[in-house]
């Protein structure tokens, strides 16, 4: 349960910390494919299907939400008057087989979905990694949690990193999609970042993007020469990680400009995603010109 006297962006902040130990708790014994698809066409697994309808019905349960949208499901549920929660509620559970980290993601809007990234009022994600980690953006301040807790219990939050900022001096890199793939302005600068920096890539966003969190850097999942929209959600990935991060003093681009800045034309619409340092980023979309 949520607190029932906090406002609405809270509400939902506070029921996905609390549904967190609960999903992760209850991953080992979905790890098998589930016989469907996601809207993206990627075959889901039991806990994709599993962790979308656990929020799903906490979320549209709250006072002050008014839609639920899911990387998992087709449309938007309408759950009444308010907020709009966008979630992807296993990034990157690909991993769930090798053991690898994976997440959760959320994003709150302002307006009706599909939105631009401006109406965000609030985002987060969780981490499933050694410990489980939130990291909270609202009201252009950052802070990290641990989450602690066991299934059917309120997580224990306890802020760990108050005031986050990305570190002023760059260390890590993570650039997603086939190399051979990528397009040759993409891999012209890939080229450069790579002498630069240590690559620190684990095919989970979140786990990629909180290395850069923590240490300075850049993450992309660029455009290709097979899908030049790249391959990241906006609703549900680019915005909200893209609000976080330049919540923290970094930035994001989709190649052009700010992914918050974006047109947002379909719930399933598809952005390159290219978020960290601010000079790091203003380097890829000079030499995108």
């Amino acid at each position: 349960m949520s607190d029932p006297g906090a406002d609405p962006i809270s509400r939902v902040l506070e029921t996905v910390a609390n549904a967190a130990p609960e999903i992760r708790s209850g991953l080992a014994g979905r790890r098998r494919k589930a016989d469907e698809q996601n809207p993206s066409g990627e075959t889901q697994l039991a806990a994709d299907v599993w962790a979308d309808e656990l929020l799903e019905d906490r979320l549209t349960a709250l006072d002050g939400v008014g839609q639920f949208a899911s990387e998992e499901r087709e449309g938007v549920v309408d759950a009444g008057e308010g907020y709009a929660v966008a979630i992807d509620p296993l990034d990157g559970s690909s991993n769930l087989k090798s053991n690898n980290s994976m997440g959760t993601i959320v994003g709150v809007y302002d307006d009706d979905l599909p939105a631009r990234g401006r109406e965000l009022v609030g985002a987060a994600y969780v981490l499933y990694g050694p410990i489980t980690t939130m990291v909270v953006a609202r009201d252009g301040a950052v802070t990290e949690y641990v989450l602690e807790g066991a299934d059917g219990e309120l997580a224990d939050r306890r802020a760990v990193r108050e005031d986050l900022s990305l570190p002023d001096e760059p260390v890590v890199y993570g650039f997603g999609g086939r190399v051979p793939d990528w397009t040759d302005r993409f891999a012209d600068y890939a080229g450069e970042i790579e002498r630069e920096l240590k690559l620190r890539y684990g095919g989970a966003m979140i786990g990629d993007v909180n290395q850069v969190v923590t240490y300075g850097g850049v993450f992309g999942y660029p455009e290709l020469d097979s899908r030049p929209e790249g391959k990241l959600r906006l609703q549900f990935e680019a915005n909200p990680i893209a609000y976080i991060v330049e919540s923290a003093g970094g930035a994001s681009s989709d190649g052009s400009g700010s992914i918050l800045d974006a047109d947002a034309d379909e719930l399933h619409q598809r952005t390159p995603v290219y978020v960290g340092n601010e000079g790091l980023v203003d380097r890829l979309e000079s030499a995108f010109e």
